[in-house]
């Protein structure tokens, strides 16, 4: 197993007037790069986003976790479901990566998470690097609802198998997509997958996409 704890980098991203805190792991011999878009209320620290971007790095792929709201902007509530102010943050660090020498030459994919995957995909419209696999986990696509049938990237929706109002959810905007697309429903896991093998289900499903459209293995 690879480690690339030694080289995690703090960077700092401007957007908006405002610097936005990531980390930034494992460039130096990735194919790709996963940017994450974190839920509302969570931030860089998610403990699950951390587990993913682990495996994802042991699969070659370099990651970036990053916040998108500032720690004054996550405490106001209506921020949190700004989808707009979050995929133009997204956007900016997406162009912060494509102009960056250690990873301008790395393919891009966005890791969402509940109203970050909104963000992810509504950002992979209008971003200024192209955008080549976005994977969405427990996600609420549907509030990207006015983009879906201009994601070109291809997407895959991950949704717990018992949570009942976004699998609904997901279906509707699932038919809404028209790039590649697929849909994986994971047994016995609730919204945020914390059941005993769910987390580890969604890594390998997360690795495997994002090894697929963003590597050449």
């Amino acid at each position: 197993m690879r480690t690339f704890k030694d080289e995690e980098e703090l960077v700092q991203i401007e957007a908006d007037g405002v610097r936005l805190e990531g980390a930034l792991w494992g460039t130096e011999s990735a194919e790709g790069i996963v940017l994450f878009a974190h839920g509302s209320g969570s931030s860089r620290l998610s403990p699950r986003n951390n587990f993913v971007a682990e495996v994802l790095r042991k699969a070659g792929l370099a990651t970036l976790l990053m916040d998108l709201l500032t720690r004054e902007e996550d405490t106001d509530y209506n921020t949190r479901f700004d989808i707009d102010l979050l995929a133009e943050r997204l956007a900016a660090a997406t162009l912060w990566l494509a102009r960056r020498k250690k990873t301008r030459g790395l393919k891009i994919g966005y890791f969402g998470a509940s109203t970050g995957a909104a963000a992810a995909l509504q950002a992979s419209v209008s971003a200024a690097a192209p955008i080549g696999a976005i994977v969405s986990r427990g996600g609420r696509p549907d509030l990207a609802d006015a983009y879906l049938d201009r994601v070109a990237a291809p997407t895959l929706l991950i949704v717990g198998g018992l949570d009942d109002v976004v699998i609904e959810l997901n279906r509707q905007a699932y038919a809404k997509i028209r790039c590649v697309k697929e849909m994986v429903i994971v047994p016995g896991a609730t919204h945020l997958f914390e059941e005993p093998g769910t987390l580890e289900e969604v890594s390998r499903l997360a690795a495997d996409w994002f090894r697929k459209y963003l590597t050449k293995t």
